[in-house]
């Protein structure tokens, strides 16, 4: 692919297949348009694996991108990815500081404490769906997937259950990548207000939360590792909606696959591969985040092909891409295969930036796909899968609504 033409991703995420196959066809990272913005956008699963963790790459455009902020802050529809002040565009030593203040909500101890929960709103979600009348279609997406990781984010972060869907609302505006700067500005304020009135009310009222322990580290006197008022509403938005989007489009998409591929199905069914293979097939299968913006060159890197990432050029990491790279899963990269052998992804990114929240996200799954499909054996899609809309992104990758008939026939 020539740096003249760099290829252009679409921002309605509605040719994810072409433009991976033009990724693996273009080499290890191709040059390509990022709504208005040119990235390298790296495919090859072990050149991202080795970028992900080389010190000459930094998530700070503050420091490392000569772009940022005139021709970037209020000019271009993705600058909340890249202009928040927290861990997720820190570098370096200000990134260990940020990410250790939010490690200890996602650490084992905590999540095991989590799983009652996800099982109890689990039981509640299937029990409701259940109650529908056969031959009646069920939006899967907004009647699991989205509830699921939404409550039980919502009940570690503290959010109260009457914000809950304003905030299901701003995360979903996030997300899309297709809307305008202006509705994306307002999205962005918006988002920052609700923010700032859970931090009034958990500083009125702090609780065993996440908000309520954040605003601890913000107020306390100390070392100088307190976080500004900026860092917590950031540190506050991206914890809210990487738990909201992520996990959603993990259940989405591993019950689209197994609803489409019945003898898959039957296997898991059988007892014969265990739901924790059908989980991370799933993510390799789809990523539930295709492409996540940005990071940065610090100083030249030269790349497998000869080819030279320049000091200050921005780097996009292909998730989606680099899970069904041929040169690693073969002809059968973009086939669903929970028998696959080698399931390597990085759905959860990898090195310093590794998700935090992937044994929340692979918890939830492992609770609500098994209670899914245990309760509804008949259960088939509503539409012809040709008919499911991805929703409008280049970063989230799921889809608009999931249709199914619960109880089969």
């Amino acid at each position: 692919m020539s740096e003249s033409t760099p290829l252009s991703l679409d921002p309605t995420g509605g040719a994810r297949r072409a433009e991976e196959a033009a990724l693996h066809a273009g080499g290890a990272a191709v040059r390509a348009d990022l709504v208005g913005v040119t990235v390298w956008a790296v495919n090859d699963p072990d050149l991202l694996r080795r970028l992900l963790t080389d010190p000459r790459v930094s998530k700070d455009p503050h420091r490392h991108w000569p772009e940022f902020p005139e021709r970037v802050v209020g000019r271009w529809p993705l600058d909340l990815w890249v202009n928040g002040q927290n861990m997720f565009t820190a570098y370096g030593s200000e990134h260990r500081r940020l990410r250790r203040l939010i490690s200890p909500a996602f650490n084992p101890r905590r999540v095991n404490a989590l799983l009652p929960r996800v099982e109890a709103i689990t039981a509640e979600l299937v029990d409701a769906i259940a109650a529908v009348a056969p031959g009646v279609p069920v939006d899967l997406r907004a009647a699991l997937a989205e509830p699921v990781p939404v409550r039980v984010i919502s009940e570690l972060v503290g959010v109260p259950e009457e914000m809950a869907d304003d905030f299901r609302r701003v995360v979903r505006t996030v997300f899309d990548t297709s809307v305008p700067l202006e509705r994306a500005q307002a999205n962005h304020a918006e988002y920052s207000a609700l923010l700032g009135t859970l931090a009034a009310r958990r500083r009125a009222e702090p609780g065993d939360d996440l908000t309520s322990a954040l605003i601890e580290a913000r107020d306390e006197e100390g070392d100088g590792s307190r976080l500004s008022e900026g860092e917590l509403t950031s540190t506050l938005m991206l914890v809210v909606s990487a738990g909201y989007e992520t996990t959603t489009n993990l259940l989405d998409q591993a019950v689209t696959a197994l609803l489409t591929h019945p003898e898959q199905r039957e296997l898991v069914r059988s007892g014969g591969v265990p739901w924790g293979e059908v989980i991370e097939e799933a993510l390799r299968y789809e990523a539930p985040v295709s492409h996540l913006p940005l990071r940065y060159a610090v100083s030249d890197i030269e790349l497998p092909d000869g080819g030279l990432i320049r000091a200050g050029e921005t780097i996009l990491a292909s998730y989606g891409a680099a899970g069904r790279h041929p040169r690693v899963h073969g002809e059968t990269a973009g086939d669903f295969n929970i028998s696959r052998v080698n399931k390597e992804h990085l759905s959860f990114g990898h090195g310093p930036h590794f998700c935090l929240g992937a044994p929340l996200a692979r918890a939830e799954a492992a609770v609500a796909l098994p209670a899914l499909f245990d309760r509804f054996p008949g259960i088939r899609l509503a539409v012809a899968p040709e008919a499911l809309r991805p929703v409008r992104s280049l970063v989230s990758n799921g889809h608009v609504e999931l249709p199914v008939l619960p109880h089969g026939r």
